[in-house]
């Protein structure tokens, strides 16, 4: 028996997922592809075509980059904006991130939904998500076959210059949701650096891990390896590929835009097995989709060695706990 939270904490009591009897198979797609920049119906056009063109593939669980509609704020680019009030441009480039951002529920979402349930896959897509009041959020929406919206996360804790731009993430321990192919859990970009969101995930009972990310570098491959690894989970992980070229001509920081790198993003999107193998990529320096197969088997057999959230856990020792 675990022991007793604390007064003032409050033990995560999470149902037991549902763990599908056989060994299915399941095709995946990861989208390595970039925003039509600050354009959000746009940048929803070409999300539809590539969910339907990976869905032709057999994919059934389709997933694209972090903060993909409209597009991510790269710091090389939105620099002035991280700097407030240096620059008399930053201001109306903020305002077009936000009026190109994603209301939930809105017509955006919708037009999602519908592209999830014409693939009939689930579809996972980072936005810039509009509050209420106008604060920005960095969200990750995951959609069921039928068009259903199965979780809305916000970023816990935005990045470094990231808030400038986005809040912060509500109070909520990270969760996996049930599929027919067993429970898919989303962290997006560093959160994954986050042991205890790790964790909750792994408690929850996950076996495919969302890793959206806007993290390009050689040391974020060593990173979802090693989920993969500590989770037994199959892990897909998705950046943009994006050149200075891609954003608008119009774009309002265009100085900021001239000192930066041709290119912005170049890549890295991979998908791992539970021992670590890479399935497919990283694929670097092009727009491209990666497909791989996923024999669902493996987690099962792999959690046999290592069970970090089951047999290889101590409650006794240590314990997830929430305000």
């Amino acid at each position: 028996m675990s022991p007793r939270p604390r007064r003032g904490e409050t033990e995560i009591i999470l149902h037991a997922p549902r763990v599908p009897d056989s060994s299915p198979k399941v095709k995946v797609a990861a989208v390595q592809a970039a925003s039509v920049l600050l354009d959000r119906e746009a940048t929803l056009v070409k999300l539809a075509a590539l969910a339907e063109h990976a869905a032709d593939q057999g994919a059934r669980i389709i997933v694209f980059p972090e903060a993909f509609v409209p597009g991510y704020p790269a710091s090389q680019v939105f620099g002035p904006v991280f700097g407030g009030f240096s620059d008399a441009k930053a201001g109306p480039a903020f305002e077009r991130l936000a009026r190109n951002a994603v209301a939930v529920p809105s017509a955006a979402t919708e037009a999602i939904a519908r592209a999830a349930k014409k693939a009939r896959a689930h579809l996972c897509v980072g936005v810039n998500e509009r509050g209420k009041t106008g604060t920005l959020f960095c969200t990750l929406l995951l959609f069921a076959p039928d068009g259903e919206l199965l979780q809305a996360r916000r970023k816990l804790v935005p990045t470094h210059d990231e808030r400038m731009v986005w809040g912060p993430g509500d109070a909520v321990a990270p969760v996996a949701v049930e599929s027919e192919y067993g429970p898919i859990g989303q962290l997006v970009c560093w959160e994954n650096y986050m042991p205890l969101a790790r964790f909750s995930l792994f408690k929850s009972g996950e076996r495919i891990h969302l890793a959206p990310t806007a993290d390009a570098s050689d040391g974020w491959q060593a990173t979802i390896r090693h989920i993969a690894l500590e989770g037994r989970v199959f892990v897909i992980a998705v950046n943009q590929y994006v050149t200075r070229a891609m954003y608008p001509p119009d774009f309002e920081l265009q100085d900021a835009l001239l000192r930066a790198p041709e290119v912005l993003s170049r890549g890295g999107s991979a998908i791992v097995a539970p021992d670590g193998r890479y399935l497919a990529g990283p694929l670097f320096g092009e727009e491209g989709m990666l497909l791989a197969e996923l024999e669902m088997g493996e987690v099962t057999r792999a959690r046999q060695l290592l069970d970090v959230a089951g047999h290889y856990n101590r409650p006794d020792v240590f314990r997830l706990v929430t305000p």
